[in-house]
């Protein structure tokens, strides 16, 4: 089955923010937990593999969450905790990109691009004088 992407506009993005705070918080702390577990290396306790064994399926089911909000997490060495949420703004296909943390979305960056090459939104929404679309 084709699903159709869905688009976010920014005030979509923002408004779904509340619970994906909530999703990125659970998953940081899973995701730290677990990459605890693994540091310590493969000779433990069978009770903390299982435990790890249950962190691994947890971080799975958060990131499925989000992924049937329609936004991707970005970050599964669980440091920033970065959301990206496909967009189309005036002719541009591009990524807005939320930091756990952060109040609200402001960033965007293209879609084959990594969060640390985001710019701020106001510079693709500003409009030329002439009234179009400045490019990105």
């Amino acid at each position: 089955m084709i699903t159709k992407r869905k688009y976010f506009t920014p005030d979509e993005a923002n408004a779904t923010l509340p619970l994906v705070r909530r999703i990125v918080s659970d998953l940081l702390d899973r995701g730290r937990a677990l990459r605890a577990i693994q540091a310590e290396g493969p000779h433990q306790d069978a009770s903390v593999l299982d435990h790890a064994t249950a962190l691994e399926r947890e971080v799975q089911e958060l990131g499925s969450e989000l992924e049937a909000l329609g936004c991707r997490y970005r970050d599964w060495e669980f440091e920033v905790g970065v959301v990206d949420f496909p967009a189309r703004i005036g002719e541009h296909e591009v990524m807005l990109c939320w930091h756990h943390g952060e109040p609200r979305i402001g960033w965007y960056h293209g879609p084959n691009e990594s969060h640390g090459q985001r710019r701020p939104l106001d510079e693709l929404t500003r409009s030329t004088p002439d009234g179009g679309d400045e490019a990105p």
